[in-house]
């Protein structure tokens, strides 16, 4: 039996996404803001690539900025500054995903690559 995700938060962590997928919401993306190497080994299920010089470019021109959007890079502040870049370019609502790959993976939820 699936819960209700709870509320969007800007810093959520993987247990957050998790429930929102498994309740089947569909108006999300995941941005893997890592280098195209790095993605191409290991990325959570559904993850999209944007590398970090190319986030804001390539988000405006797929994402609508209402859009929820959750982040997660190499390190904390890799992630924190994808955040960042994409809430100076008027997204509403961007999350960091604290722990990124690794808290997903230590969680056993599906990865790709």
């Amino acid at each position: 039996m699936f819960t209700i995700p709870a509320p969007f938060k800007n810093r959520s962590e993987v247990s957050d996404l998790k429930e929102r997928l498994d309740w089947g919401e569909p108006a999300l993306t995941i941005i893997d803001v890592r280098d195209r190497e790095a993605f191409n080994q290991s990325h959570i299920t559904g993850a999209v690539s944007l590398p970090m010089d190319e986030l804001v470019n390539r988000a405006l021109n797929n994402f609508e900025l209402i859009r929820d959007i959750y982040i997660y890079g190499a390190t904390e502040k890799e992630t924190a500054l994808g955040v960042t870049k994409l809430r100076l370019a008027g997204y509403k609502k961007v999350a960091e995903l604290v722990g990124g790959l690794n808290a997903w993976k230590a969680s056993g939820y599906p990865v790709e690559g």
